[in-house]
């Protein structure tokens, strides 16, 4: 493996063990800290690829894939006051979400690469971030999805309130599931400014 790509993978790693970490502590009603450290995993990838390439890119996904199981297989032997850590459910959505969103993200940067500066990462991350989103809350606390771990009971997750306390009616997991997305918005915006300047002082003098 080319050294140059240890850094990305140490921070694509960092990353995603302190979201595991941070997502088990609130930050007011509907969002954990985690949601605020791991769309930084977008940065880290789009930092690649425009770096290093895509297939650079990719296998920093995959070191955030493997160490973000690894993160999951323990959480399920953690128990908390309300069970398991990490569910099953909780377990493949966030696996399915990581990757498929990750992948999106690598794919959309590379069509985009040879436009604008901030096209690529700014359009890659925001479709990235919302796939991710959808594919996680959905998987993990759906009730359309029980069969997926039956004894895991997720009914908290469907209890009807108003949309982030104001809006229409929804179920609990889909104003989990805005905020996130949000915070997930506001952070493309904000990472584009670390993105260029950082691309500038790795990127290879020619």
């Amino acid at each position: 493996m080319n050294r140059a790509y240890i850094p990305g993978i140490i921070a694509m790693a960092a990353i995603v063990v302190a979201s595991n970490i941070l997502v088990q502590f609130l930050f007011g009603n509907w969002l954990t800290w985690g949601a605020f450290t791991y769309p930084l995993a977008f940065l880290v990838t789009d930092i690649m690829n425009r770096v290093y390439g895509a297939q650079a890119a990719r296998r920093v996904v995959l070191a955030g894939f493997v160490v973000g199981v690894i993160c999951s297989l323990i959480g399920t032997q953690i128990t908390g006051e309300f069970g398991p850590l990490v569910t099953l459910r909780i377990a493949v959505g966030s696996a399915i979400a990581f990757l498929t969103a990750q992948l999106l993200d690598v794919a959309i940067f590379s069509a985009l690469r040879n436009g604008a500066w901030w096209r690529a990462p700014l359009a890659s991350t925001i479709i990235g971030s919302t796939v991710d989103t959808a594919l996680f809350f959905t998987i993990a606390f759906s009730a359309g999805l029980t069969f997926l771990e039956p004894g895991n009971d997720v009914s908290w997750a469907g209890e009807v309130l108003p949309l982030l306390g104001v809006g229409p009616m929804a179920p609990l997991w889909v104003s989990l599931a805005v905020a996130d997305w949000g915070v997930k918005l506001a952070l493309a915006l904000i990472a584009l400014i670390p993105f260029r300047a950082l691309t500038a002082r790795l990127a290879p003098a020619s």
